[in-house]
């Protein structure tokens, strides 16, 4: 997994910057959420972030994006890479059969899944999501890979939240963030 050239990452820094919003108590008392939606609805902003993550993905032949704005980014990532994207799905979105994991939220608990019948056994995979956190969501993805054979090249991610301490649960595999606040 490549690092992403400063010049690259200051642009879509910039984006970020200027287009996130963000919402006090929400979704829970006590959480501040980074919304960024008006980041991918600016076609500059949404180009600029695309093109860093996919710089950062350089290697990867399969991009997992999470539920659900990791599946935006992603998707552009992925074309961007040429390769194809897994969507890693909220529980129960997805018929049976399914992989699951679960883990730890900020504010409770979760499960992602991907389908069974889906086969990543050997391929090279780069996370995509939008905010890392507290990190339980993406080490969550790496371990529901992992567990179906996959390896994780690289996680990569628009902004991160320092404060939450959320890198030190992404072990094992380069992490690539944007812009941290």
């Amino acid at each position: 997994m490549n690092r992403v050239s400063e010049e690259r990452a200051s642009i879509a820094s910039d984006h970020i910057d200027r287009l996130t919003r963000w919402a006090d108590d929400f979704p829970v008392d006590g959480v501040r959420f980074a919304d960024l939606t008006p980041v991918f609805a600016d076609p500059d902003g949404l180009k600029a972030v695309v093109a860093a993550l996919a710089e950062a993905g350089s290697g990867a032949d399969l991009v997992a994006g999470i539920d659900a704005r990791g599946f935006l980014l992603g998707a552009g990532v992925a074309l961007e890479l040429g390769t194809g994207i897994l969507a890693v799905r909220k529980a129960g979105k997805l018929p049976p059969p399914v992989v699951a994991q679960s883990y730890e939220l900020e504010y409770g608990s979760a499960e992602l899944e991907i389908p069974a019948d889906v086969d990543i056994s050997g391929r090279k995979v780069l996370i995509v999501d939008d905010v890392l956190a507290t990190g339980g969501t993406i080490a969550a993805t790496a371990e529901l890979l992992r567990a179906c054979g996959a390896e994780i090249v690289g996680a990569a991610v628009a902004l991160e939240i320092a404060v939450l301490a959320g890198r030190g649960k992404c072990e094992g595999y380069p992490l690539v963030c944007l812009r941290q606040v």
